[in-house]
């Protein structure tokens, strides 16, 4: 078994029966000690890993939720530093994944970022922007690193090219559950369980599964399906108007695939 912080928390989960959840908290947003906070909440209510998304001034893959709260955490001043101090500050006892575009860590500096984020507390690394084998020396720097090389597998990807996609990966397999930008939806596709199967024949890795998932009924129906869940715009959105919204989610997805499992 790897020692790798994130290996070892798939290892607790699967031991306990259990499905990850996954929740998204972006950097900055609607303040740097707001996002601290709920960063502790999201260990507190049950996480599993967390994701930490890097703000950047264009994010295309996001929907508006996240752009918006992008946009607000960028105008506070939040940098690829800030967000690695906000990290190391929450001292998380669960594995934190940084989440974002390519273009802050290049100009951060990508052999500096991944020294820092690794010293910060930072496990792994989801670029929504770097296609498996777009880049192979910015593969291998990561891959060299302690932090875990997290792959984006969209729901149309057929089957050759996610053999190819999920060859370098680590961590986890992040599977879309959707096509579009971020965003809660009403529905989860009706084609998301072969889908999960398809990957889960060619990757061994757990696949969790984002984009779309607002209600602790959608995280639950999700969860019988695959690995872990991960919930992003609809916690961002409750962020709007504080913590204890954003907490009460929380204990909702929490307690929704606790029942999952349990019944």
């Amino acid at each position: 078994m790897s020692d790798h912080p994130i290996d070892l928390q798939w290892e607790r989960v699967r031991a306990e029966g259990r499905v990850a959840l996954i929740p998204y908290v972006t950097a900055g947003y609607p303040s740097g000690s707001a996002s601290l906070d709920a960063l502790r909440m999201m260990q507190e209510t049950g996480a599993d890993l967390v994701e930490v998304g890097i703000p950047f001034s264009d994010p295309l893959a996001d929907g508006p939720v996240i752009q918006r709260s992008t946009q607000v955490a960028l105008d506070g001043g939040m940098t690829v530093k800030g967000m690695l101090q906000l990290v190391r500050e929450a001292a998380l006892g669960i594995p934190v994944v940084a989440f974002g575009y390519l273009n802050p860590i290049l100009a951060y500096g990508l052999r500096r970022f991944l020294d820092d984020a690794t010293e910060a507390g930072v496990s792994g690394l989801l670029l929504t922007d770097l296609p498996a084998g777009e880049d192979v020396v910015i593969e291998r720097l990561v891959c060299d690193s302690s932090l875990a090389l997290i792959r984006l597998i969209a729901p149309t990807t057929g089957e050759v090219r996610t053999q190819q996609a999920v060859s370098g990966a680590e961590g986890f397999i992040y599977l879309i559950s959707r096509l579009g930008v971020t965003g809660p939806e009403t529905s989860i596709g009706a084609d998301l369980a072969e889908t999960v199967q398809r990957v889960r024949r060619i990757s061994g890795l757990p696949v969790a599964v984002g984009f779309g998932i607002a209600t602790g009924e959608q995280a639950a129906t999700v969860g019988r399906l695959a690995d872990g869940v991960v919930v992003g715009s609809a916690l961002v959105r409750r962020m709007a108007h504080g913590l204890e919204p954003a907490r009460d989610l929380m204990l909702e997805l929490s307690s929704a695939l606790r029942k999952s499992y349990e019944g």
